[in-house]
């Protein structure tokens, strides 16, 4: 990808300060945090396996008051913390010149996880959803590219929605996001 990030090691916040600066949506964050399971056992074994490499590090674009970080952040964190990857929260705000390098469809979208060497060098990245979740707003977008259409906010209210339903109110996705984040890491 040709990015290095290695200045940015350092300026964000480890899983914990981030969870404790949580000023929106902490206890649903919380709520999905608890509830996440490894369903199989192949998946924990894999992220147990990278516990010896010490040469992956991750940075994940954030911010507490979004929907999707509240959703996946946690299956993050489980599963970085399972293979032992320093991880540091990058709060979207206070690092637009990261996630303006980092844009989905050409719009800012978090979370994104960003997984360098130890010199920076980005290695490669996932998010801001799992793709049969992402696969929504994909289709919304090219259906609808004039943000200035009359229809454009009443449209992209029914994708959002329609994002809501394919995440449930069970923890399905979740392993959807393991399944990604394995093929990611496997691919390092």
């Amino acid at each position: 990808m040709g990015i290095n990030l290695a200045h940015k090691w350092g300026t964000g916040l480890a899983p914990e300060q981030f969870i404790a600066g949580m000023t929106k949506n902490k206890e649903a964050f919380l709520d999905w945090y608890e509830r996440f399971v490894w369903e199989n056992g192949e998946d924990r074994q894999f992220f147990a396996s990278l516990r010896h490499r010490d040469d992956i590090r991750c940075l994940i674009l954030a911010a507490d008051w979004c929907g999707d970080v509240v959703r996946n952040v946690p299956v993050l964190f489980r599963a970085l913390a399972e293979a032992e990857i320093p991880t540091e929260v990058l709060i979207m705000e206070e690092h637009l010149d990261v996630m303006d390098q980092f844009l989905t469809m050409g719009g800012r979208a978090i979370p994104i996880a960003i997984f360098t060497d130890t010199g920076g060098h980005v290695l490669a990245k996932w998010g801001p959803r799992p793709a049969y979740i992402q696969a929504v707003m994909v289709a919304f977008k090219q259906a609808n590219p004039d943000r200035n259409a009359p229809d454009y906010e009443e449209k992209i209210k029914a994708a959002r929605e329609e994002v809501r339903q394919k995440y449930g109110q069970n923890t399905d996705y979740q392993q959807a996001i393991v399944k990604e984040l394995r093929e990611v890491l496997s691919a390092i």
